[in-house]
């Protein structure tokens, strides 16, 4: 049976879209909803909190989800990607690289920032490699008429920086953390700061004045907060 988005502590944001906020870091994941198939935007930190939002999804859809799209290869977007065996999995081209022989280091920042050592092993172990990856931009037809396109639109947050447009009325773009609203953007060892300002311009030709721009964490935001934001990066890593 299915259920309201509200009642299982999602957030609307057009029709068959909708978010949520996850617990500990406030990571967000997405949803789409499609005549048959179903995109869920990032996976999670763990595989416990992957499979609650594999539930929670197959109730708001009343079906599984078919396509996941991970906006970059950090360890609260991924590792819940082993819970949805069976869906296509999308990475921005280069990605690919970082799951192979990057696992290392993505089950390191994990504990380090205080998943259980035993539980970040095992999703690490688990973790599958994406099977598509995009270069560019590509167009996913999810039925009814609704096709979503994924861009990759980086580098800047990493170097694999994957963002989702879902047209509409109102328009909805997933940033991952190209876009954080509950704190400053964060600069990690792997982030290309010359390209972010850059990619922060791509985000806003994709979604246009009137789009909801989703962030990686907090609240929903509009145009005029990712252009403060872009400028806030460039006078910051000193790139125009």
């Amino acid at each position: 049976m299915t259920v309201t988005w509200e009642e299982l502590g999602w957030e609307r944001l057009a029709e068959g879209v909708g978010r949520c906020r996850l617990p500990g870091w406030d990571c967000t994941v997405g949803l789409v909803l499609g005549a048959g198939p179903v995109l869920m935007v990032d996976a999670g930190s763990s595989l416990a909190e992957g499979a609650r939002l594999r539930g929670q999804a197959r109730r708001l859809a009343g079906r599984r989800v078919t396509h996941l799209a991970l906006t970059h290869p950090h360890f609260d977007h991924v590792l819940g990607t082993p819970a949805f065996a069976g869906a296509e999995v999308y990475a921005a081209a280069g990605a690919e690289a970082v799951f192979a022989h990057g696992r290392g280091e993505i089950r390191r920042d994990a504990v380090r920032n205080g998943l259980p050592a035993a539980e970040a092993a095992e999703a690490v172990a688990a973790l599958p490699e994406p099977g598509r990856t995009v270069r560019g931009e590509l167009t996913l037809d999810l039925g009814g008429g609704r096709r979503v396109l994924l861009a990759a639109v980086g580098p800047g947050h990493t170097g694999h920086d994957l963002a989702v447009l879902v047209p509409g009325d109102p328009a909805v773009v997933f940033c991952g953390d190209l876009v954080e609203e509950s704190g400053e953007p964060q600069a990690g060892p792997d982030a290309v700061p010359p390209g972010w300002p850059a990619a922060l311009d791509r985000l806003l030709s994709l979604g246009g004045e009137d789009a909801r721009y989703v962030p990686g964490h907090g609240a929903v935001v509009d145009a005029a907060f990712v252009r403060r934001q872009r400028d806030a990066l460039a006078a910051r890593f000193g790139v125009s």
